[in-house]
Parts: C-alpha cells; sequence; structure tokens
C-alpha cells in the first residue's frame, strides 16, 4: 500500500477482467468478445475519419451519434445518452441515480463491477438472492431502497427477464432508478427500451462491443427519460466532456447503418450456442439457458477448475469465478464454429468421451 494513497484508494477491491495472455496463441472465450469482424462499412467509415481533423476536439454533445440512436430506436434525442463503453456509463449512473442513505439492490450472482462502483461511490449495497436455477427474482426488489440494477440477461449465468417482469420491477418502484442493463440483449432477448416512455424512472444502458463487434472502439449508450440523461450529462460534463474521439464516433455510427451485417452476426452467435449447448448436454454437462453470446456450464463429477486449468494448458481460454454458489460453474463465450468445435474437442478429452 502506497503513503500517498487516500483512504478510500486503500480500500478499493478493483474489478479483475478476463486475462489476455501473450505467452501463445489462444483461442480466447473468456471475455464475451464477438469472434466476428466489425461490418465493413465501419472499418471504411473509421478510415475516412483518420484524417487532418484529428487534430481537432470531438463533438462533446456526440450529436451525429445520438441521433443514429434515437432514430434506430425510435426515440428523441433527449432520451439518448452516449459514452466511452457501458462500464463508464454505468459508472456514471451510479454517481447520478442511487441514493447513499439507502441501500441500492442488485442480485447476489451479477457482473462483478457493481460492487466495485457502489465501493467507490460510498453506496450502501442489498444483494437478493438468485433461486436455485439462478432465476432473477423480481418479486424481491421491493424493500425500501435507494436505485436498483439488474443486468439483461444476467451475467454470468446467462439467463433472460422477461419485459412483464421488468414491468413488475418498475411499477413496485416508481420513486427509484431501476437501470437495466442489457449488455447482450441482441443475442435474444426483447430490449426494454419500448417501455421508456412508458417509465421515467427506468434507464437502459446497452453496447457496441458484443453484438456490434466494437469490443475496441469502446462506446456505450443509455436510453431514458429526459430527466435520468439530463442526470447523466451533468455527471458527464463534471468529469470529461470530450468521452469518445473522432474514430469511436464514426465507427459506431456507421454500425447502425448495416442492420443486415448485424443481423448476420448475431443470428451466427445464436446458432453456434444452440449447438454448443447441446453438445454440452451430450457430454453431461449442466447448462444453463442462454440468451447471450455466452454459455454458463457445470460437469457433475469434475470439478470446474479443474476443467478451466485443462483447457488453458490445451490452449482454449474460459472464464472461471471462485465465488460462491458457481465455483463449480465456467462462463464460455461463443466463438467462431471452428473455436467451439475445438473447445469441444478439448472438453472431450477432459471428461473422457
Amino acid at each position: 500500500m502506497s503513503k500517498f494513497w487516500s483512504p478510500l484508494t486503500a480500500s478499493l477491491v478493483p474489478y479483475v477482467p478476463g486475462e489476455q495472455p501473450k505467452d501463445k496463441a489462444y483461442i480466447k472465450l473468456n471475455t464475451n468478445e464477438n469472434p466476428y469482424p466489425p461490418s465493413p462499412r465501419v472499418i471504411e467509415a473509421i478510415t475516412a475519419a483518420a484524417n487532418a481533423d484529428l487534430r481537432l476536439y470531438p463533438d462533446p454533445t456526440c450529436e451525429g451519434l445520438v441521433q443514429a440512436a434515437a432514430k434506430y430506436y425510435g426515440l428523441s434525442a433527449r432520451q439518448v445518452f452516449v459514452g466511452n463503453g457501458s462500464d463508464e456509463i454505468l459508472a456514471f449512473a451510479f454517481a447520478a441515480f442511487f441514493d447513499p442513505a439507502k441501500k441500492i439492490l442488485f442480485p447476489d450472482i451479477t457482473y462483478s463491477f457493481y460492487k466495485v462502483y457502489a465501493k467507490l461511490y460510498g453506496l450502501q449495497t442489498e444483494l437478493i438472492p438468485l433461486d436455485e436455477q439462478f432465476n432473477v427474482q423480481v418479486d424481491q426488489f421491493h424493500s425500501d431502497n435507494g436505485g436498483i440494477i439488474i443486468p439483461n440477461p444476467n451475467a454470468p449465468t446467462a439467463q433472460l427477464i422477461s419485459l412483464e417482469q421488468i414491468k413488475m420491477l418498475l411499477d413496485n418502484n416508481p420513486n427509484q432508478a431501476v437501470i437495466i442493463d442489457e449488455a447482450y440483449i441482441d443475442f435474444g432477448g426483447q430490449s426494454a427500451v419500448q417501455l421508456i416512455q412508458q417509465y421515467p424512472n427506468l434507464l437502459v444502458v446497452q453496447t457496441l462491443s458484443k453484438s456490434r463487434s466494437l469490443a475496441g472502439l469502446r462506446v456505450g449508450f443509455a436510453f431514458g427519460s429526459e430527466e435520468l440523461i439530463e442526470g447523466l450529462n451533468r455527471i458527464k460534463n463534471s468529469f470529461n466532456s470530450y468521452t469518445l474521439d473522432r474514430l469511436a464516433l464514426a465507427g459506431a455510427i456507421a454500425s447502425f447503418e448495416d442492420e443486415a451485417y448485424f443481423k448476420e452476426t448475431t443470428a451466427k452467435v445464436i446458432h453456434t450456442r444452440e449447438r454448443v449447448a447441446d453438445q454440452l448436454l451430450a457430454l453431461g454437462f449442466k447448462v444453463t439457458e442462454s440468451k447471450a453470446n455466452f454459455v454458463f456450464i457445470s460437469h457433475p463429477s469434475i470439478a470446474a477448475e479443474g476443467i478451466f486449468k485443462q483447457l488453458r494448458e490445451k490452449g482454449v481460454l474460459v472464464r472461471y469465478f471462485a465465488q460462491a454458489r458457481i465455483d463449480e460453474y465456467l462462463r464460455v463465450s461463443i466463438g467462431t464454429d471452428d473455436e467451439m468445435d475445438a473447445f469441444v474437442r478439448a472438453v472431450q478429452e477432459i471428461v473422457g468421451l
């Protein structure tokens, strides 16, 4: 611990991202990246934007991208916020909407960054347990609270809650901000964006990292009432007015202009996910129902940590969480068909089939 650290810095336990080893070539199924490249239109737009204008600051309002996203989702520009990846937007949202005098609610098994944000901002938390099948128990999110956040589909369990369940959540908490984190919604779910006009307390957060193959560009969105979006802008402009650079803005706009490519690549991921889930079930694994670009699996007789280590030795990276209730599960991102075939062959060798 450095003598120069503040007490807050010393108390933090930062988020740990999936490993990115450089010692050899791996099949990377540990960070939920899209296995397919971005739309060619994105590359063209970024190339065109790499010009002399890079000497100038980007548009701090990101107006072109805001307008593109608003048009795509049928919203007004005042209902759209863009930022440097959904993680940054979530960090802004924790500061903007959650009441430190009351406990904020989120599932006990979920995206681990939520605990980090809560600690960073001095927020109290109450973890609502998933049921034995890892379903979010929406009816348990009704105590007096300072705000709610739920990923949909949940991470790392991959399971989806319905729009009707989200409505129940919003109806039961009309005076609190409810954040639905939709990083994986395009792989089989219905977005809650369609509920925004009905619920002024709903904030929907999305990213271009997964379904549009732009994890390296760092672009995220929030959709909600004008009041919520204004709150995010107040936090953003008290922190960093220029969150997106010129190349990111150009590429992000182009990503919305190639709907056919978006549908093609997400359909490929979904098809591969279902095929691999069936293969894993045949090998004796338990596989939760996934509506994300990953599967969550457990073997009845072989320890998850052991499978994780053996896969790594075979050149396949997956994610293992040494956490209560899920320490016998692995999260496996969906790669290309060839990558997933190699993963299944490696698993077959490990389980002896």
